[in-house]
């Protein structure tokens, strides 16, 4: 007698004792599970072909570990623009054995019909962790004026009066010549 059981969106021929590995599934290692999906059932001198599934259906089989599939390189490129990206992926499988197949459910005991196959979805990727809220220090507006409009702001002092007093002034320009006065006085002589 075999089967054709359909999970993780894939279609399995199966008999009774065979080992297969599947999309990872909600049951741990050590566990069983019902798969529901049967497409077709034959046992040598009757085949029931479902449409899409056999109504009553159901093969039970036993989960014997899950592990990771072997690492699938992904390489994309694009020729002459600099862009080449390399990814890895290892899908989630469960390794289980075939236990029985059932081509009718009511002779199925019924502490096993409490559980029922159903895939896992696992996302490798991780969430960022959330950043600890700390309010930004705001800045102050600008003053307004009567119009409405942000006043300009005066920029702060560049230099203390303290190093204003060490410089040496600078010389004052006469009204006639338009040249600080040392230079007047020496076009004068």
């Amino acid at each position: 007698m075999f089967a054709v059981i359909k999970t993780g969106g894939k279609q399995y021929v199966v008999k009774e004792g065979d080992e297969l590995h599947v999309e990872k599934l909600a049951t741990g290692a050590g566990g069983s599970v019902l798969f529901e999906e049967v497409l077709l059932i034959d046992d040598g001198e009757n085949t029931l072909v479902g449409a899409p599934v056999v109504g009553k259906a159901v093969v039970k089989a036993d989960v014997l570990e899950t592990l990771r599939d072997d690492k699938v390189i992904v390489f994309k490129k694009k020729r002459r623009k600099q862009y080449r990206r390399t990814r890895g992926h290892r899908q989630f499988l469960a390794k289980i054995r075939i236990a029985r197949i059932y081509p009718d459910r009511t002779v199925v005991p019924a502490e096993e019909l409490a559980v029922v196959a159903a895939p896992i979805v696992v996302s490798e990727s991780v969430e960022p962790k959330a950043k600890p809220k700390t309010k930004a220090k705001a800045e102050k507006p600008a003053p307004k004026t009567a119009e409405g409009k942000p006043a300009a702001v005066k920029p702060a002092a560049k230099k203390p009066a303290a190093d204003k007093a060490a410089k040496p002034a600078k010389p004052k320009k006469t009204a006639e010549t338009g040249k600080p006065k040392s230079r007047a006085k020496k076009a004068e002589k």
